[in-house]
């Protein structure tokens, strides 16, 4: 399946801030890509240009390709609900983002490779498709197999991160996505409704 396998850290430049998570490169060069970078002449953005940026945003963050993109939108336009609030609920309950809010992974690029990998399991089957939808109550872990698996255990011994509606099981090396995250509880920095407004045009 086609993905963005290019520098993480010039995405990142390209809308100021580390969507990837920690980056040392992103630290020493915080300022657009380019050869004139700070000092490139940018007139005001229109409207369009400032709902797509939002929108390329949210897809480079969660690792979504725009067709996907554009059906977890559909989706979540068909929900009862505020449509952007589940539009980040539903990129919050795909499989690769919930191995990366574990920890399991140090990234959800690395995330999306454990799941492709036959590495994790969800209520005790494994499952390698990483846009699954987890839904409230089902278990997700790493396989028996792969418990020893050195990806895996640094990225658990590093990973000081937790959140209200996971409860991870560090014994087992597993956890419950307990319930669907509140809007507020989601950390990532994305305007929502720049995006609905995009798609509703």
């Amino acid at each position: 399946m086609a993905r963005y396998t290019g520098p993480s850290t010039k995405i990142a430049r390209k809308f100021g801030e580390a969507i990837f998570g920690d980056d040392k490169s992103f630290e020493k060069k915080n300022y657009p890509p380019g050869q004139h970078g700070n000092n490139r002449r940018r007139g005001k953005k229109s409207e369009y240009a400032v709902q797509l940026m939002e929108k390329q945003k949210a897809k480079y963050t969660y690792g979504i390709l725009e067709k996907q993109f554009r059906n977890l939108f559909a989706k979540a336009n068909r929900s009862k609900g505020v449509t952007g609030e589940v539009l980040l609920q539903l990129c919050e309950s795909r499989l690769d983002n919930v191995v990366y809010r574990f920890g399991i992974a140090p990234s959800r690029r690395a995330a999306r490779q454990l799941v492709s990998h036959r590495h994790v399991t969800v209520d005790g089957e494994i499952v390698n498709i990483p846009s699954y939808q987890v839904k409230p109550g089902q278990v997700v872990g790493v396989r028996e197999k792969s418990k020893s698996v050195e990806k895996i255990t640094d990225s658990l011994a590093n990973t000081n991160q937790s959140f209200e509606w996971l409860n991870w099981n560090s014994a087992k090396l597993e956890g419950t996505f307990v319930n669907v995250p509140e809007r507020v509880q989601i950390p990532e920095a994305i305007k929502e409704q720049l995006i609905v407004e995009l798609y509703s045009k």
